[in-house]
């Protein structure tokens, strides 16, 4: 179809049909499939994550899911790294590759670009660790909105990695991470068609809420209480996973926790729209729309 190789990303917000998309694009193009979730690369966590199934892994191969231990941190950093150099392989077989994912910092080390930031500063990321540990991730996250109300609003407030990163460059540097985070986008040898998923938002809101019952029916709490012992990680900062260790711990009941999991997941889904709304070179359609889909993609590749 094309001589130059192109990336079509899939965007969105949780529970929107971006899997079932991509697997749909992957078999129209005969392509593979990269994730830019930060989630789904864990092992252990398939219902929590809604990691794709046998079937729509069967349907067309996934990359960068399931390969990771919890207890084993990956930086957006590594990710641009490790996902760049599959391209290459990828590419070297098929003009099409299809990436699709709701973690905006994955999307954009793979589209963008990392910026330029500091060097970890361990004395600085200590006191952060001590004090999340002591006081939890709220007393953070009040930091990082009173030094940079901007990050603030787009940041997974769920991913203690994230704020703790960014309060860390903002400490170290006296400056907000968000404007640090405003560099040149690199150079990409092949080409990106940004696909976003869009529903009215009451019918995106009621896909979250069946969704989560459908993982509570499929096993999330014995997901939940396998991964327990190990609350304590990063990977495990995760909406379905915390509010369930709350009703372990006696703080909430289960009715509770699977509401409160349906309203974070709806939160979450808030600011993933923020984030992806802000750029430009996304196409919005529902995701059911495949004809138009493959119309676009098909004229963006032949320009």
């Amino acid at each position: 179809m094309s001589t130059k190789p192109t990336l079509i990303t899939i965007v969105g917000p949780t529970g929107s049909g971006k899997t079932a998309l991509a697997v749909n694009l992957a078999m129209h193009y005969g392509a593979e499939i990269i994730s830019t979730d930060s989630r789904q690369i864990y092992k252990g966590m398939a219902i929590g994550t809604a990691q794709p199934t046998a079937e729509e892994r069967a349907a067309a191969p996934h990359h960068f899911v399931d390969i990771l231990e919890p207890e084993e941190d990956f930086t957006c950093g590594e990710f641009e790294r490790r996902a760049l150099a599959l391209l290459e392989e990828l590419f070297k077989h098929n003009d099409i590759v299809v990436a699709v994912g709701g973690s905006g910092l994955y999307v954009d080390a793979l589209c963008r670009g990392m910026d330029d930031m500091p060097l970890r500063n361990d004395v600085v990321r200590d006191e952060l660790n001590k004090r999340l540990q002591n006081n939890g991730l709220s007393d953070l996250l009040e930091q990082l909105h009173q030094l940079d109300p901007v990050f603030y609003e787009q940041v997974d407030r769920q991913n203690p990695v994230r704020v703790l990163r960014a309060l860390e460059v903002c400490l170290t540097t006296g400056r907000p991470y968000s404007e640090q985070r405003k560099g040149r986008v690199a150079d990409r040898p092949f080409r990106i068609v940004k696909i976003g998923v869009d529903m009215p938002r009451d019918v995106l809101y009621d896909r979250i809420n069946r969704r989560v019952d459908v993982m509570v029916e499929q096993g999330l709490e014995n997901e939940a209480r396998a991964l327990y012992p190990k609350r304590a990680l990063n990977s495990l900062q995760t909406v379905g996973y915390r509010e369930f260790f709350d009703y372990f711990d006696g703080a909430i009941t289960r009715d509770e926790a699977i509401e409160l999991i349906k309203r974070n997941s709806r939160r979450y889904a808030k600011r993933q729209m923020t984030w992806f709304g802000r750029d430009n070179d996304v196409r919005w359609f529902a995701p059911t729309d495949i004809e138009n889909i493959v119309k676009y993609i098909n004229e963006k590749v032949a320009e």
